[in-house]
């Protein structure tokens, strides 16, 4: 029996006449070396480098060591030449704030006197029903003086813990211009008839922000500890220690470190609140006769005084809160 010799399209169809092509990853593997390494390798062997490169590649070096050294001690001492003058700057605008600061305080007291000696004049020529009412509502807003008892919130930063790497203060340990917010306004809701924050008396129109890492009652700057103040009812204390920021500031307290207390005070005074700058005043309309004869027949059962009867029946400030 004879067989035929293999055409050509059988002898490519033939598993063992096919080629494979090195695999990719058994060749990195075989040979991890980059072929260029080697022959670099086998050129310093042979003593193949050249003569010249041999002279000027380590002076070159040299030069450009030096260099960079140059650099940096120019660098260095640019930096510590400017070192005076900063900290000598950075003292004159401390001195300067300082100073404004000073005179600030100096103008509001001299405020306060001028403001009491009003206050004694305008009682003088008003009336004694007409002085008592005023003085009850400058009162209820916060532009009088009260004395009462109290309550007295303590907040102040916890003892600062220096990040090993950074040197900055780590964890939230500070108190924010909202924890302010908070315990104001819960006094507000616990009964409290005036609240000022360190001295700073809150009104309707006070508002509680922070500019960078400084907290502002009314755009003056306040430092901690802070002291939330309030002068209300004797279960005012009993509210506030169950309302939500209390447990919430409690919290924070135990998780940060951050101090957090509460206390009563006896015979508590808060000071007045600057005056409000008036932006515009208009004499209110004068009323028709018939108008002013069906309002006195009406009666005054059904009618309420636009303003608060008392200091309680006053509507109370946010204090900032949003």
């Amino acid at each position: 029996m004879t067989t035929s010799p293999p055409r050509d399209g059988e002898k490519e169809r033939d598993p063992s006449n096919r080629v494979y092509a090195p695999d990719f990853l058994t060749e990195l593997f075989r040979n991890p070396l980059d072929p260029g390494y080697g022959d670099a390798a086998a050129r310093r062997a042979t003593g193949s480098m050249s003569r010249v490169r041999q002279v000027l590649g380590r002076p070159v070096s040299l030069v450009v060591l030096a260099l960079i050294g140059f650099l940096f001690a120019v660098a260095y001492r640019e930096t510590m030449a400017e070192e005076p003058s900063r900290a000598t700057a950075r003292a004159g605008l401390v001195a300067e704030i300082k100073g404004r600061e000073a005179e600030t305080d100096r103008l509001t007291e001299r405020a306060e006197q001028l403001r009491e000696e009003v206050s004694r004049q305008r009682d003088a020529a008003l009336s004694g029903s007409q002085a008592s009412r005023l003085r009850t509502l400058e009162a209820g807003t916060g532009l009088a003086r009260v004395r009462g008892d109290g309550v007295v919130v303590r907040l102040a930063d916890a003892a600062a813990d220096q990040d090993g790497v950074t040197g900055g203060d780590a964890g939230p340990s500070r108190v924010l211009y909202s924890d302010l917010q908070k315990v104001a306004n819960a006094l507000w809701a616990a009964g409290a008839e005036a609240v000022a924050v360190n001295g700073q008396r809150l009104t309707a129109t006070s508002t509680i922000r922070s500019a960078g890492e400084a907290i502002l009652v009314d755009y003056r700057p306040v430092t901690g500890p802070y002291e939330v103040q309030a002068i209300g009812p004797r279960s005012m204390r009993d509210r506030f220690d169950e309302s939500r920021a209390a447990a919430l500031m409690r919290e924070v307290a135990r998780t940060t470190g951050l101090s957090f207390g509460v206390k009563r005070v006896d015979d508590l005074t808060l000071p007045a609140a600057p005056q409000p700058r008036l932006r515009y005043a208009e004499p209110p309309a004068s009323p028709s006769p018939s108008a002013s004869a069906s309002a006195s027949g009406s009666g005054g059962a059904g009618s309420s005084s636009p303003g608060p009867s008392g200091p309680g029946g006053s509507s109370s400030p946010s204090g900032g809160g949003r």
